[in-house]
């Protein structure tokens, strides 16, 4: 199912929005976005409130979008054709039978840019002006003054060269920062004076010199437990860790452990490992580490910038015929 009929007007399009919706932000409002995007009138976009009336809905769909689709939904498929996911990641998903479906998936790599780029810079602009002081003294009503640091001239190396992560770097420009990038493959180049790889010696070359970690990229085999009791030993002490990736992408214990002794100077914490994190876990108890509850994704422009996505690839799918070459496709594999 990876090509439709070339001559197809759009008259039997159909387009099906599931029903779980994500940052307390109806679904309907999605739904909205892409009605006002999609100029062929002919094209059906339903939007499901219950599991039945998915089950019911997807029969005829040509195009599934949403956060999430499993396996049993999948069964009741006769004729999809795209799966459209509402986020960045898919390691959620059935691929594995998405791809015997013949199914073209794409996903929401670009939405998170702006939002999360703004919130890692808040993050470092807290942390260099030590704002978790002032707001500590705050709340004692303590006129006290404190030290500061400052962020011009500092080093900052951003995990994770992908949407987000070259977000990250063009609000870091007017900074007077040095960035170094890390990728899977650093031949590519980037948005970074330096560029390394997720090499062992690579990687530990970029900790040595590094004020500001900046976490941004996906878990996987390679980047889970990456930031481990070594990583902590080659960073500097006055280094701080922002994770906006992946929990597992940091040893927690050993995070814990380096923040206790001083071996950095803080974190912030936007994802951990376990999540939530539990009332009794130690990380919410040390003064020198920032936590929001997996937040950082929030933005009340989600939807219209999902929107913006799908409903770009559905004009390419009624101009060409086909369900090739998507913005953000992730299956079939190249």
């Amino acid at each position: 199912m990876t090509e439709t009929d070339s001559s197809r007007s759009g008259e039997d399009l159909s387009i099906l929005v599931l029903r779980k919706g994500t940052h307390g932000t109806p679904i309907s409002a999605y739904a909205n976005a892409l009605r006002e995007r999609v100029s062929n009138a002919d094209v059906e976009i339903t939007v499901a409130s219950t599991p039945a009336e998915e089950r019911e809905a997807i029969r005829g769909a040509d195009i599934a979008t949403g956060m999430t689709i499993d396996e049993s939904l999948l069964g009741h498929a006769e004729n999809l054709e795209l799966f459209a996911c509402a986020y960045a990641g898919t390691g959620h998903l059935p691929l594995e039978t998405l791809e015997e479906m013949g199914v073209t998936v794409t996903n929401a790599s670009g939405v998170h840019g702006p939002n999360i780029g703004e919130h890692v810079l808040g993050a470092i602009l807290w942390f260099t002006r030590r704002f978790h002081v002032a707001s500590r003294r705050q709340r004692r009503r303590e006129w006290r003054h404190y030290q500061a640091n400052e962020l011009q001239g500092s080093t900052v190396t951003v995990v994770g060269l992908g949407a987000i992560g070259r977000s990250v770097c063009a609000r870091l420009e007017p900074f007077g920062v040095d960035v170094q990038g890390v990728r899977y493959t650093p031949e590519k180049g980037g948005p970074a004076d330096e560029i390394y790889g997720f090499d062992a010696d690579d990687f530990h070359e970029a900790l040595s010199r590094t004020d500001y970690l900046v976490l941004a990229c996906p878990l996987t085999d390679e980047t889970r437990g990456l930031v481990d009791a070594a990583a902590f030993d080659t960073l500097p002490p006055n280094a701080v860790v922002i994770n906006v990736a992946r929990g597992p992408v940091v040893e927690t214990d050993a995070l814990v452990s380096a923040l206790r002794r001083n071996g950095i100077r803080g974190a912030s914490l936007d994802v951990t490992d376990p999540e939530p994190l539990p009332e009794d876990h130690p990380l919410w108890t040390l003064e020198n580490v920032q936590i929001t509850p997996h937040n950082s994704g929030h933005t009340p422009k989600y939807y219209d910038r999902l929107a913006d996505i799908v409903a770009g690839n559905v004009e390419r799918v009624l101009e060409s015929g086909t369900y090739e070459d998507l913005e953000n496709q992730v299956l079939p594999r190249s």
